[in-house]
C-alpha cells in the first residue's frame, strides 16, 4: 500500500507570493499550504502500519540525518496521517525547502525534498528616485543566504514602505527569481516607483470664525497648485497630518479658542492612487479672554508685584496661548540671568466656562543659585578647543547667566566653523547648585573657493576668483588669496588674520596686494583707454575689544601708485619731439592725475557689533566709524572719514528684514592752485555703483564727463557714440533696505533664499572741470590737397580763416546729491556648483549721465 503526504509540488518557485491591501505587489511564489488533518494535500489512508525505515531523497546541501532531526517520525512508531501532517509542517517551518513529499509503502517512509536555492545576488531595477544605497540596507536578503518566500515577501513590504515615506503610494514591487546552476538564484526586485502622491485637496468642516484659506495657511501640508513648486510640502505624509492637527490647535489657542478640537482627520487615496484628499472636522468652541493674570515668585530675589506689572497680557484681552509661552520664556531668561539655571516657571490655569475667561498665574518655583562646574567641548575634529573656549563669556566656577550663555552661543555661531543654529546644551552638574555647559559641535567646511562672474554693459564679463581658509590649521586664523580680472581691472591679494595674538584678545592682520585699474570707454564700438592706475602696497591692522560689543582697530597702509594715460591722449604741440598730455584730448582732469606718488595712510576704526551671527545675521546691529589720514610721509595728503551701519530684524516665519547705510567724505590737506581742478586726486575719490549699489554699472553713478560725438552736424544722443569718464566725488552716501523671504520646504531643500531690495545712493562734490566743444582742425595738406596733419582745438576758426569741423561736445554731468533709487529681486542659491547669487534690478531714479545695469551673478564653492 502506497500512502503520500506532500506540500504544493506543482507551483514551483515562481508562483504567486503575495498581494498587499494598499499596493499592488505581484506574486513571486505561492505560499506553502496549511497542513492539517483532512487536508487535500494528503490522501486518506488506513492507519496502523508500523514505520520500519525512513529514507530521504533530493537533499543536496543537507545531510539526511539533519533533515530527520527536524521531524518527530521515528522507526517503530505507528504511521498516521496526523504524524505525516506534522512532519510536513515541521519541515516547511525550517524555510529550507521549496517542496516536500512524504510517502509510506508497507512501513517504508520516503521523504522527498526540494531544497530552497542559495541567493547569488540581489538586483534592483527601475529605482530612480531611491538609489541602491538607500534600499539595499533595508533588505534582509543577502547573497549566500537561503532563499525563502517569506523573506522575499517581507523585503517587498520594506521597499514599499520606503516609497511610502517618500510619498509614493502608487509604487509597486514585483520580485522575480532567476534560476542558476548549482541550485542558485538571482533575486530581482522590479520596482515601479509611480508618481509622488500629492495632496489634491484639503477640506475643513466646522470652521466658522476663520476661512478655509486662513486655516490652510497655518498647515505644513499644502494643496497642489500653480505655485506649489515654490511652497513645497504638497506630498502626503501621515506624520505631517498629525503635525497639522497640532498647528490648527495652536492657531486657535493663539486666538483664544481654548475649547477647540479636531474631531477627525481623514486622508483618502484617490482611485488612481496618485493623490490624497484630506478632510478635517473641527469644533471651534467659544472665544476666551484673560481673567486675573499674576506672577507668584518663590525666589527672594524677585518681587511678584513688580513682575506682574511687567506682564504684557492684561485682564480683558483675548487669551493668547503663544503670548503665555513667550511670557514663560521671558521670565525663565530673566531669572536665568541672575544665576537660577534650574528654576522653572509653571503656569497655573483657572478656566471659567460660564464667563469665558482664563486666569493665569505664573509660578516661579524655588531653586538654588547655580554655578558653572564644567565646560565641555565635543565633536571638534579640526578646530582646537581653545578656539571655541575663548568665545565663551562664562568660565568654570562663574555664576550661571543665561544672557552670557546666549552671547556665547552667538559668538560661536559667528565663527562660521560649525553647524547652523548651534546651541550650548545645559546639563545638571554633580550637585543641585552646579551646571555643566556642553558644546556639541559639528565641523563645517571652512575653506572657500569662489568664482564670480558678472556682465557689464561697458566691460562685458567680469571674472573673479579667490581661495580662503577661515580656520587655518584649526587655529581660527584666516588666510586668503584672491585674483580678479576684467577689462576694467586686474588684482591680486594675499591676506592673513590672527584673531588672538599669543592667545590674547588682540587681533592682527596683514594684506599684500597689486591692483591694476584700467579705465576705458567705447566710441563707435572701439575701445579707448583713458587712464591706468597701478597700485602696489601693503596694509597692517590690529584691534582689541573695549567691551563685549565695542572694538577699536588701528591700521597702516603704504601704497605706491603710478597713473598713466593711453598714447592717443599725448601730442607734440611744440614740434620738439616731446609729447605731453593734451587736455583737449584727455581732459584736464586726466592730465592732472598723471604721475607716480606714494600714499602713507594711518587709520582707525571703531566697531559696535552685537549681531547674533556675523555670517548670516537675523538680529542685532553693527556700526563702524572709520577715519584715515594720508600724509605720514609720502606725497599725498588728505583726511577721509566714513561711517556704515546695519540693522537686522527677525520677523518670524523665516522673514529677515535689514536696513544698511553708509556715507563718507574726503578733504584734501593741500591746494594744487590749479583752476578747474579738484584738490582731491582722481584715484582717492569715492566711486559708487555695482557691486555696492545694484541697478547701476561699475562706477555708474556720480560726476562724469560725457564727450558726445557730432555726426552730420547733429550731437548724437546714442550712448554708443559717447565717451564716458567717471570722475568720482568727495562725498557719498548709500542706503539699502532688504527683505529676505522664506520659501517652502521644496525651495529650502534646493537652498533658495530670495530677497527684495531697495538701494539708494549718490556721490558728488567736485570742482567743475573745464569742458569744451572740440573741433577738428587740418594743420597741413599734401600737394594734392589731402590732409596730412590735424589736431583737436577749441577754436571754431582755423588760422587760415576756414571753419573747423565740430566733432565732440563735452558735458559735465552727474554732480548731484540727488538720491538715485534702484529696486530689484535677488536670489541666493546653494547650487551644486556652490553658492550662487543672482540679482535683477531696475533704476527708478537717476540723473543725466548715470549708467544703469539690470543683471549680475556670482558663484563659488566650499571645501
Amino acid at each position: 500500500m502506497n500512502k503520500t503526504a506532500s506540500g504544493l509540488a506543482g507551483a514551483g518557485m515562481l508562483g504567486a507570493l503575495l498581494a498587499t491591501s494598499a499596493l499592488s505587489v505581484p506574486a513571486l511564489a505561492q505560499e506553502a499550504p496549511s497542513i492539517a488533518p483532512g487536508s487535500q494535500a494528503l490522501r486518506t489512508v488506513p492507519e496502523g502500519n508500523v514505520i520500519r525505515t525512513i529514507s530521504v531523497s533530493g537533499a543536496q546541501r543537507l545531510e539526511p540525518q539533519t533533515i530527520m532531526s527536524y521531524i518527530q517520525l521515528r522507526p517503530g512508531q505507528t504511521y498516521t496521517q496526523a504524524s505525516a501532517d506534522q512532519a510536513l509542517k515541521d519541515l516547511y517551518a525550517t524555510e529550507l525547502f521549496g517542496d516536500v513529499k512524504i510517502s509510506e509503502t508497507d512501513g517504508q517512509v520516503l521523504i522527498q525534498v526540494e531544497e530552497n536555492p542559495i541567493i547569488n545576488r540581489i538586483i534592483l531595477e527601475g529605482n530612480k528616485r531611491l538609489k541602491n544605497d538607500k534600499i539595499l540596507p533595508e533588505i534582509k536578503l543577502a547573497p549566500r543566504q537561503i532563499y525563502t518566500r517569506s523573506k522575499v515577501r517581507a523585503d517587498v513590504n520594506r521597499i514599499i514602505e520606503l516609497y511610502k515615506r517618500q510619498g509614493r503610494f502608487a509604487a509597486s514591487v514585483e520580485p522575480k527569481a532567476v534560476q542558476l546552476d548549482q541550485n542558485r538564484v538571482d533575486i530581482v526586485f522590479e520596482i515601479s516607483e509611480g508618481p509622488k502622491s500629492k495632496v489634491r485637496q484639503i477640506n475643513i468642516i466646522g470652521n466658522e470664525e476663520f476661512s478655509d484659506g486662513e486655516l490652510r495657511g497655518e498647515m505644513l501640508t499644502k494643496q497642489t497648485g500653480f505655485l506649489s513648486f515654490i511652497s513645497g510640502n504638497t506630498s502626503y505624509d501621515p506624520d505631517k497630518l498629525a503635525f497639522d492637527q497640532q498647528k490648527l490647535r495652536q492657531f486657535y489657542l493663539t486666538n483664544g479658542y481654548v475649547d477647540f478640537r479636531v474631531v477627525s482627520a481623514v486622508a483618502e487615496l484617490t482611485p488612481d492612487k496618485e493623490d490624497f484628499i484630506i478632510t478635517y472636522v473641527v469644533e471651534e468652541g467659544e472665544r476666551y479672554k484673560y481673567g486675573d493674570v499674576s506672577v507668584d515668585s518663590q525666589l527672594r530675589d524677585f518681587n511678584s508685584e513688580v513682575l506682574t506689572r511687567q506682564l504684557t497680557m492684561k485682564t480683558g484681552e483675548f487669551y493668547n496661548a503663544q503670548q503665555v509661552e513667550d511670557t514663560i520664556e521671558g521670565l525663565s531668561e530673566t531669572i536665568g540671568a541672575f544665576g537660577y539655571a534650574f528654576a522653572t516657571v509653571d503656569p497655573r490655569y483657572d478656566r471659567d466656562p460660564e464667563n469665558r475667561t482664563m486666569s493665569v498665574e505664573f509660578v516661579i518655583n524655588q531653586a538654588p543659585r547655580t554655578y558653572v562646574e564644567k565646560i565641555e567641548i565635543n565633536g571638534n575634529t579640526l578646530t582646537q578647543d581653545k578656539v571655541i573656549r575663548r568665545e565663551f563669556r562664562l568660565a568654570e566656577g562663574d555664576a550661571f547667566n543665561s544672557l552670557q550663555v546666549r552671547r556665547s552661543t552667538n559668538r560661536i555661531n559667528s565663527l562660521g566653523f560649525f553647524q547652523e543654529n548651534f546651541e550650548i546644551a545645559q546639563e545638571p552638574g554633580s550637585a543641585d547648585d552646579r551646571i555643566n555647559l556642553i558644546a556639541n559641535v559639528e565641523e563645517n567646511p571652512t575653506g572657500e573657493l569662489q568664482l564670480s562672474a558678472g556682465f557689464s554693459s561697458l566691460e562685458s564679463f567680469i571674472l573673479q576668483g579667490s581661495i580662503r581658509e577661515r580656520n587655518f590649521r584649526g587655529r581660527g586664523q584666516t588666510v586668503g588669496l584672491s585674483l580678479n580680472y576684467s577689462r576694467y581691472s586686474k588684482a591680486a591679494q594675499v591676506s592673513f588674520t590672527e584673531p588672538y595674538v599669543f592667545d590674547r584678545n588682540i587681533s592682527f592682520g596683514a594684506d599684500i596686494y597689486r591692483r591694476d585699474y584700467n579705465s576705458f570707454n567705447y566710441y563707435s564700438n572701439e575701445r579707448n583707454n583713458t587712464y591706468e592706475n597701478q597700485t602696489t602696497g601693503f596694509s597692517l591692522r590690529a584691534g582689541t575689544p573695549l567691551s563685549e560689543y565695542l572694538t577699536v582697530i588701528g591700521r597702516y597702509t603704504l601704497n605706491f601708485e603710478d597713473v598713466s594715460l593711453g598714447d592717443q591722449y599725448f601730442s607734440d604741440p611744440d614740434g620738439d619731439g616731446i609729447e605731453t598730455c593734451d587736455p583737449l584730448i584727455a581732459g584736464r582732469y586726466l592730465c592732472d592725475a598723471l604721475g607716480k606718488r606714494t600714499s602713507s595712510i594711518l587709520g582707525a576704526s571703531l566697531v559696535w557689533d552685537n549681531l547674533n551671527n556675523r555670517i548670516r545675521p537675523s538680529r542685532g546691529h553693527r556700526i563702524v566709524g572709520n577715519v584715515d589720514f594720508a600724509g605720514l610721509g609720502g606725497n599725498v595728503k588728505y583726511l577721509r572719514g566714513r561711517v556704515n551701519a546695519a540693522k537686522y530684524w527677525g520677523l518670524g516665519s523665516g522673514f529677515i528684514f535689514s536696513v544698511q547705510g553708509e556715507g563718507g567724505y574726503i578733504h584734501a590737506l593741500e591746494d594744487n592752485n590749479e583752476p578747474f581742478t579738484d584738490d582731491v586726486r582722481l584715484t582717492d575719490r569715492f566711486f559708487l555703483g555695482e557691486p555696492q549699489m545694484r541697478g547701476f554699472d561699475i562706477r555708474g553713478i556720480g560726476p562724469r564727463v560725457l564727450r558726445k560725438a557730432v555726426i552730420d552736424g547733429e550731437v548724437s544722443e546714442d550712448r554708443d557714440n559717447w565717451t564716458d569718464d567717471a570722475l568720482g566725488g568727495r562725498a557719498y552716501y548709500m542706503a539699502r533696505a532688504e527683505m529676505e523671504i522664506p520659501l517652502g520646504s521644496g525651495a529650502r531643500e534646493m537652498g533658495l533664499r530670495p530677497s527684495v531690495f531697495v538701494d539708494v545712493g549718490a556721490v558728488w562734490g567736485l570742482t567743475d572741470p573745464e569742458v569744451n566743444d572740440i573741433y577738428y582742425q587740418i594743420d597741413s595738406v599734401d600737394d594734392e590737397g589731402n590732409p596730412t596733419g590735424f589736431s583737436y582745438v577749441t577754436n571754431p576758426v582755423a588760422p587760415d580763416g576756414s571753419d573747423n569741423e565740430l566733432v565732440f561736445v563735452e558735458e559735465y554731468v552727474g554732480d548731484s546729491p540727488k538720491p538715485r533709487v534702484a529696486v530689484g529681486i535677488g536670489v541666493n542659491w546653494n547650487s551644486p556648483f556652490g553658492p550662487l547669487r543672482i540679482d535683477f534690478s531696475k533704476a527708478l531714479v537717476k540723473v543725466e549721465g548715470d549708467d544703469p545695469k539690470t543683471f549680475s551673478f556670482n558663484v563659488g564653492t566650499q571645501f
